[in-house]
């Protein structure tokens, strides 16, 4: 098993460039099904869920061409349907979330499709009945095959018609949009994400000749086309990334520079880590950070403790939460964290108490971070990983830290960040990568 061993307590500096947005990647690499001519990808991040995806399409027939290292051609011409019910693919599928995103490409294109029940992050019950009724109100057809733990899907006839999703699910509202392209006639969905990356994907779709209007807002008119044709795309920086930097720079109180962001792409983040105090200016589209000894979270109007809480987009991404909540512990003052979106996403904070966190965990949604305003240094420990976004914001906390601290299940971290360790040594850090079994 791979662990990350971290001395901590170092001051960091210099550039940082934030990979490709890993939730951008997994619907932009599903809709090149949607064409047999050629799509030219750039800027895809090189990690593990990509690539299984990558790997995915290339075992049902797409031609994939890897021109440099962020850079894919891809040619969707030879589909093999029948690889659906096969066991390869649902064991490729199955340890993938990502691969219910390529249902919805079928569908529109192929009219049919299978899935297995899909994997992914343990962060509560992530449910999939966003896309299914979706799909359902097109004029899918759903067969749940619980021997074999498999969903058969029959769409010969998709069929526009007025969508209001349950919830304004990125992936949702994506597999969705993805199918209505080609279906005949006007789809509207209503409650739709509107999430940068959902933005994206349907300029890109539009780009190929699709017909979508209302891109942005939470209610989308998509008028169904007959084909759709190829074309070139870039992904966004990841949002994430740029939080999660913005983060370990305050943590750490070093000078960072995180390049080519494309500020105006990144909604509300700025502002919420600028509550907690952090100083940082836009550098045309770099964020310059400065070393700051001490930063203070900002209080409401009345002088109330701040509440930082997550909301679909545009509002503050769950996703950073995490973030957030580690970067607070060595501020100034008070703040009360909401995770309203997922619970037990914040299950790792009893890690960040024992490295001497001053945290009261309320309820699995709430946490209550009192700040050490850097008057006493967090201690390395040993924990493990539970999840992506927590992986990161423990990372954030042992490079804070006086001493060592080993993290464990690495692979969890891996799947979202590339070439993490390699980007925090070229600033400094002393994070290094070692073969190792938890002691408990």
């Amino acid at each position: 098993m791979n662990a990350f061993e971290i001395i901590g307590g170092k001051k960091l500096q210099g550039e940082i460039v934030p990979q490709g947005a890993k939730n951008e990647a997994l619907q932009i690499l599903s809709a090149v099904l949607l064409t047999e001519d050629k799509m030219t990808i750039s800027n895809i991040p090189d990690i593990k869920d990509v690539n299984k995806l990558i790997d995915l399409l290339a075992a049902l027939g797409v031609s994939v061409n890897r021109v440099n290292k962020d850079t894919y051609e891809f040619e969707a011409k030879n589909i093999n349907i029948d690889y659906f019910q096969s066991e390869e693919f649902k064991h490729k599928g199955g340890g993938l979330r990502g691969s219910i995103m390529i249902v919805g490409p079928l569908l529109a294109r192929f009219g049919k499709a299978a899935i297995p029940k899909p994997g992914g992050d343990k962060i509560g019950r992530r449910r999939l009945d966003t896309h299914f009724l979706g799909f359902e109100k097109l004029g899918a057809k759903f067969v749940y095959d619980a021997e074999n733990n498999f969903f058969n899907v029959d769409a010969t006839a998709l069929k526009g018609t007025y969508i209001l999703l349950d919830e304004a699910s990125v992936t949702g509202t994506a597999n969705v949009v993805m199918a209505a392209v080609l279906a005949k006639g006007t789809t509207t969905i209503y409650n739709a994400a509107c999430e940068p990356y959902l933005q994206q994907l349907c300029k890109m779709l539009n780009r190929m000749g699709a017909n979508i209007s209302g891109i942005g807002s939470n209610l989308l008119t998509i008028e169904g086309v007959e084909r759709l044709g190829g074309t070139e795309h870039r992904m966004l920086p990841d949002m994430i990334e740029i939080g999660s930097f913005i983060g370990l720079a305050a943590m750490t109180g070093s000078e960072i520079t995180i390049k080519d962001v494309c500020f105006k792409e990144l909604g509300i983040i700025p502002t919420v880590f600028a509550k907690l105090g952090i100083q940082f200016e836009l550098r045309g589209d770099d964020i310059f950070i400065p070393a700051q000894d001490s930063y203070e979270i900002d209080t409401f109007i009345d002088g109330s403790i701040l509440t930082v809480s997550d909301a679909p987009w545009p509002g503050f991404t769950p996703d950073l939460l995490s973030i957030v909540l580690v970067t607070a512990i060595q501020a100034k003052g008070n703040v009360l964290i909401h995770q309203k979106m997922f619970e037990s996403r914040l299950f790792f904070v009893d890690k960040l108490i024992d490295m001497g966190a001053q945290i009261i965990l309320c309820d699995p949604h709430r946490a209550t971070v009192i700040g050490l305003n850097k008057q006493t240094k967090l201690r390395g420990i040993e924990m493990t990983s539970p999840d992506i976004r927590a992986g990161v914001s423990l990372l954030i906390a042992a490079l804070s830290a006086q001493g060592k601290s080993v993290i464990y299940n690495i692979e969890q971290i891996e799947r979202g960040y590339q070439d993490i360790e390699e980007r925090l040594k070229a600033l400094g850090a002393d994070i290094r990568r070692v073969e190792a079994q938890p002691s408990h």
